[in-house]
């Protein structure tokens, strides 16, 4: 069953006043990368940091007093988690969340400080969906799906009825894609008011799911998932979403982790925006990825991200972008040794961050010390000239 235009306009009305309306930024960056004029859905700054309290907060409102009454239970890796936490808070029912043992600790404390009671379970998103699917038919409680439900999606639906009204001269939008509740609701609000807009979603390519099931022309669990992008790290699509996906989606496409890296840091530095890993997958395809012109909107699904993580995704992002450089050289044991390799270094320009020495590596000679170091670079041409500089002078036994 696929949502019509009156599922979608009844869903932007009760969600009026609800959740907020989030910003259009325009992104300079991603325009002169792209080629086309880009702009940024900040659905980052949406109430607990993503979209997911439209589909949450829709389809908690709908149950029925007696299914208030039992109580939601719902599964998820933080986003879908915090969303439902906040919902069921604000309607004032109880919630149950089930999130893998694995979970970020913000998201989880978080989680618990919008009211709802956590509870680990398992490695994946998968694991607790089993958990959080048994304590339902145990108690009776109301399962609340992350994207596989009409609601949900009807939920996430209004993100693309604010796209077009926003930016109603749009010709493409681009937008993560996990679960597809997400996707499948833009497309959905797209198809109902301007079908000639190109509606694209991107996948991590070391979680995709999504390309085999579309050839398959129906959902396959993907064969194995390792992507700092758990937010649509999921391995199998929504039997409701892929109905919309394969009806109104026009193409998806992966980016592989070094690109959601480099993307995350771009919207750090040039957009001033936090965003976790998968709502960085917009940005990451229209930045290389994707073949783009005229006007185009690229979904930041979310802006949840464990500090910890920022820290290590940020000097992910700086080696991906040609910026952050590690190599080991050796350099004489005796006054004066490591100080050559320090003022070569200076001549060329990178900044050094960090050094470790070490007088036990196995092929070193008498008089030799090995040191690891990371310094700060301009880029990739500039990686190759310090590294070229370096053996040329000796530091490197082998470039």
């Amino acid at each position: 069953m696929l949502l019509t235009p009156a599922d979608i306009e009844k869903a932007t009305t009760e969600l009026s006043g609800v959740v907020r309306r989030t910003p259009m930024v325009a992104s300079r960056v991603l325009s002169e990368r792209s080629g086309a004029d880009v702009w940024l859905k900040c659905e980052n700054l949406q109430r607990t940091g993503s979209f997911k309290p439209r589909g949450a907060y829709l389809r908690i409102s709908r149950l029925t007093a007696e299914e208030r009454a039992r109580g939601v239970v719902a599964a998820s890796a933080g986003n879908h988690a915090q969303g439902v936490a906040w919902s069921a808070t604000e309607l004032g029912i109880t919630a149950r969340v089930y999130m893998p043992t694995g979970a970020s600790l913000p998201k989880i404390a978080a989680t618990k400080a919008y009211g709802a009671e956590v509870v680990l379970a398992g490695e994946t998103v998968d694991d607790a969906l089993v958990e959080a699917q048994r304590y339902a038919d145990q108690t009776g409680a109301v399962l609340i799906h992350p994207f596989d439900h009409l609601d949900i999606v009807a939920g996430q639906a209004t993100v693309g009825v604010e796209t077009l009204e926003q930016m109603p001269d749009v010709t493409t939008i681009v937008v993560p894609l996990g679960g597809g509740g997400l996707l499948a609701g833009v497309a959905a609000a797209v198809q109902a008011s301007r079908p000639d807009v190109r509606v694209i979603g991107v996948q991590a390519a070391q979680a995709a799911a999504w390309p085999t099931s579309l050839a398959a022309t129906h959902p396959v669990p993907a064969a194995s998932m390792n992507t700092m992008a758990d937010g649509i790290a999921v391995a199998r699509p929504g039997d409701v979403p892929f109905a919309h996906v394969t009806e109104y989606v026009d193409e998806v496409v992966t980016v592989s982790e070094e690109e959601l890296s480099t993307a995350l840091l771009l919207m750090l530095e040039r957009a001033k925006m936090v965003v976790e890993p998968a709502g960085a997958a917009g940005v990451a395809a229209a930045g290389g990825t994707l073949d783009l012109s005229g006007k185009v909107c690229v979904v930041l699904s979310g802006g949840n991200i464990d500090p910890l993580l920022l820290r290590h995704v940020t000097t992910h992002g700086l080696t991906a972008a040609g910026r952050f450089l590690t190599f080991t050289a050796t350099v004489s044991d005796r006054p004066g040794g490591l100080l050559a390799l320090l003022e070569l270094l200076r001549d060329l320009g990178a900044s050094v961050i960090d050094i470790v020495h070490s007088r036990v590596a196995d092929d070193l000679y008498l008089g030799e010390v090995q040191v690891t170091v990371s310094v700060e670079t301009r880029g990739p041409d500039h990686q190759q000239d310090v590294r070229r500089a370096l053996s040329e002078a000796g530091f490197l036994r082998a470039v």
